[in-house]
């Protein structure tokens, strides 16, 4: 016996040590669990900003390329004092920024004098400014694609330079360089949970959600590389850049690290990741945060101490896992279908800028001043059936004009030539060569050459006859849903009269069995008072049909006020047989007595009814001393209160949501409408409903109701 008594001591220490080991084991799992799952997330966040910023760049990548091709551009730079070329190159940059969304396009001749820019009637014009010492005058000088981001010489605003030499044969006329602004992306960083930063070849960081890290580098800038920076201006006027407040160090999570700093006081960690962009020179540093890390592993401790059966703390962080794994997986799912959002986009705008360098949409037209049409695009050919060869050197009236509207569309092709047309654009019928109609809007606009002459008109041609044939489909969809919400409405007048009659129904029935059982005993002096009821009843049933069409259309109701306890006190009138009958109890808890409401004093109480024979049902399983129901009133802030508690089973939480969904029932017998038609009313009363499950077992079903004044 000692020796067995020696033993429970080490006993208890082996089982104390393994239970920290477990606890410990337990922490450092789910840590490593949460942390993997973080690197996944970070991983695809990654791929998401990476995708983002070389969509942003792909974009605009053919832009200088395809501008540096203009015949204009080149003309310029081979005679830049031509006014008239600079305005034409001027309004075609300015055009173009507009139409793509980039900052600006300018052109520089070979000394970096700036020739013609987008913004060349803003204040901030880069016309007559030198750009010379910018790296990417210089590679596009020799030949070389130009790609620089920094801060611009002029507006001191930041953006992405992408420049491109302008040829003439082997020989460099000069650059033509387009600005992309990153300022909207850097916005929506500002905006995300999570900091994102992005740094150049330097490790100088010139973009991020975070204010206080730009212009702030990874490490101390040598003096070659600062040499350079200021040298070609790339951040302003700025000769030094401090080190990032960064403490990082080697996540277990490989390839990433992680990273501590203050940011707006608060000292934040973070699981980071570097992506390198080597097409463009930079690195993306995308971020997650530690916390959920730190609080699942804390939240494993917590649960392994405390837990007083293992295999129920087991199951219990489980579930917990569990739950939070769907949550990133649905994250992730969320994640990916941005993604995939991002890449239809990027499809869109690749396609749309296929569109525009192979022809436009609208159809184009050009008439002299006699009419005669000297040019058709391909649009119009498709819109009209006729080829260019068909309709090039034709006058009014043309071979695609509606046959039965020749004197409209003769008097609107006068009013155009002669300068009246709709500045607005005017809408015309024409025939296609194939015999269909064809519905178009039109816009006539002068057509002026370079000189300023006067030489015709530029008619823009839309085909609308999708669109008008949308709009003759909608009218006749709206007659038809008018049509089904009147079927509706009378559907539902019938649900409710058959739900609501069937309890007067049922008390005429056994006050008729009563009525009769009291002759087959011989007592005359009961049937009065059986018959009575059977009249009351009736008028009861009558007054429900009358209630129930004043609540379809509020036009017939008829609200009074009356006092909410003699209500509740009828309707436990007028249950207490059945009550009796069932062994149950009906207890009255009225807080406030004396309290007044405005509203249709019979279908409230036929809601009193319908909720206290659901709570009858719900507790018929139940011995007869427990087979309580309080109903009872207090005084709320938004005016009076009235629930009805039973002592039953309760409503299932999964059932809570759609308990008063019409045709949803618990009962093998029942239609699925009580409660729906009880909130009907309620509401109809400018009141509202609700259900909980009571504290101590049971449903309670309340409802609200403004008081009068």
């Amino acid at each position: 016996m000692p020796s067995l008594f020696g033993s429970r001591p080490w006993r208890r220490v082996l089982m104390l040590a393994g239970a920290l080991v477990l606890i410990v084991a337990t922490g450092n799992w789910a840590g490593e669990r949460e942390l993997q799952a973080k690197m996944a997330a970070l991983r695809q966040a990654t791929a998401a900003h990476v995708l983002g910023l070389r969509g942003l760049v792909e974009k605009h990548d053919f832009l200088p390329h395809a501008t540096a091709r203009h015949p204009d551009v080149r003309a310029l730079l081979r005679d830049p004092g031509d006014p008239a070329l600079r305005a034409r190159v001027n309004a075609y940059f300015a055009d173009l920024q507009k139409t793509t969304g980039a900052a600006a396009l300018f052109l520089i001749d070979r000394t970096g004098l700036t020739l013609a820019a987008s913004n060349w009637n803003a204040p901030s014009s880069f016309i007559g400014h030198s750009y010379r010492r910018r790296p990417y005058f210089e590679d596009a000088l020799e030949g070389r694609r130009g790609l620089f981001f920094g801060l611009g010489l002029t507006t001191g605003q930041s953006g992405l330079f992408i420049a491109e030499p302008v040829r003439m044969g082997s020989d460099v006329l000069g650059v033509m360089v387009v600005k992309i602004s990153l300022e909207p992306l850097e916005g929506t960083w500002r905006r995300g949970a999570n900091p994102v930063a992005l740094r150049d070849s330097r490790g100088i960081v010139f973009l991020s959600g975070v204010p206080e890290w730009l212009f702030h580098s990874i490490g101390p800038v040598s003096a070659a590389d600062l040499k350079w920076v200021v040298e070609h201006g790339q951040y302003g006027n700025r000769d030094h850049f401090n080190v990032l407040p960064w403490k990082t160090a080697p996540s277990e999570a490989a390839p990433g690290f992680t990273m501590r700093a203050t940011v707006n006081g608060r000292k934040m960690e973070w699981l980071a990741l570097d992506t390198p962009l080597p097409e463009l020179g930079w690195t993306v540093t995308v971020t997650e945060d530690m916390r959920e890390v730190r609080q699942a592993r804390r939240l494993a401790l917590a649960l392994a101490t405390l837990a007083a059966a293992l295999l129920l703390l087991g199951v219990l962080y489980w579930r917990l896992r569990e739950r939070r794994y769907a949550e990133q997986q649905s994250a992730r799912i969320e994640l990916e279908r941005r993604v995939e959002e991002r890449t239809r986009d990027l499809q869109e705008a690749h396609a749309f800028r296929k569109a525009m360098e192979d022809s436009l949409l609208i159809g184009m037209r050009a008439r002299d001043p006699e009419g005669t049409i000297i040019y058709v695009n391909p649009a119009l050919c498709a819109m009209v059936g006729y080829g260019p060869e068909e309709l090039l050197g034709c006058r009014p009236p043309y071979p695609y004009w509606h046959p039965d509207d020749l004197a409209k569309q003769a008097r609107e092709s006068d009013e155009a030539l002669q300068g009246r047309a709709a500045p607005h654009g005017f809408e015309s019928r024409i025939r296609h060569k194939d015999g269909r109609d064809v519905i178009t809007m039109v816009y006539t606009a002068p057509l002026i050459d370079a000189q300023g002459v006067h030489r015709g008109w530029m008619s823009s041609v839309l085909d609308i006859t999708d669109q008008k044939q949308a709009e003759a489909r909608q009218r006749d969809q709206e007659l038809r849903l008018q049509r089904s919400a009147r079927l509706a409405s009378a559907g539902e007048m019938a649900s409710t009269l058959a739900h609501e009659l069937n309890q007067p129904l049922m008390a005429l029935s056994n006050f008729a069995m009563a009525a009769r059982a009291l002759v087959a005993r011989g007592e005359p002096e009961l049937l009065t008072g059986a018959l009575d009821e059977i009249v009351e009843q009736s008028a009861r049933a009558s007054e429900i049909v009358k209630r129930v069409r004043a609540m379809i259309n509020p036009q017939r109701a008829d609200y009074c006020n009356f006092t909410i306890d003699d209500v509740l006190a009828h309707a436990g009138t007028l249950l207490k047989p059945e009550l009796d009958r069932h062994g149950m109890t009906l207890r009255l808890a009225l807080a406030d007595t004396g309290v007044q409401v405005r509203g249709d004093r019979v279908l409230l109480e036929q809601v009193l009814v319908n909720l206290i024979h659901n709570a009858m049902q719900a507790m018929q399983e139940l011995p007869r001393q427990r087979r309580r129901i309080v109903l009872g009133s207090e005084r709320v802030s938004q005016g009076v209160r009235i629930a009805v508690t039973d002592q039953g089973p309760g409503i299932a939480g999964d059932q809570l949501e759609q308990i008063f969904a019409p045709f949803f029932t618990t009962k093998p017998d029942g239609l699925g409408l009580g409660l729906n038609i009880c909130r009907t009313i309620v509401e109809a009363h400018g009141g509202c409903m609700a259900v909980e499950n009571g504290t101590d077992g049971g449903a309670v079903f309340s409802f609200t109701l403004p008081i009068v004044s």
